[in-house]
Parts: structure tokens; sequence; C-alpha cells
């Protein structure tokens, strides 16, 4: 599943919500909650990358075979 596009729509929701915020609280939670999404679309995509490396690598049954 890939969710990190879904992840960084969410981010750009979030700065654009921080960008028309007429007060500071509210832009600097914008602000924060757009850093979470980021990093947690980073970490998404270093999971399905890790995943796929560790699919395509032969196990020790075929490497013994």
């Amino acid at each position: 599943m890939a969710q990190a596009p879904n992840f960084r729509a969410n981010a750009a929701q979030c700065r654009a919500d921080a960008e028309a915020a007429t007060l500071s609280n509210v832009r600097e939670r914008c602000l924060r909650a757009e850093a979470a999404w980021l990093d947690m679309a980073d970490r998404q995509e270093r999971v399905e990358t890790a995943r796929a490396v560790r699919e395509n690598r032969p196990g020790p049954a075929t490497i013994a075979a």
C-alpha cells in the first residue's frame, strides 16, 4: 500500500492551513502537523524500500541449492 503520497498530500494541506492562519498558535500547530506527516511519509517510503529489497533477496534455501 503506497500511503506516502497521501501523507504528503496531508502535509501540503497543513502547510496551506499554516499559511492561511492568522493566529500564531494555529500556524505553529499546522507546521508541527506538516512535519509529522512528512516524517510519516519518509518512514513509509523507507519501509517500502526495505520490504522490496528483502523480498527480492534470495533466501538461505535458494543459496544452498
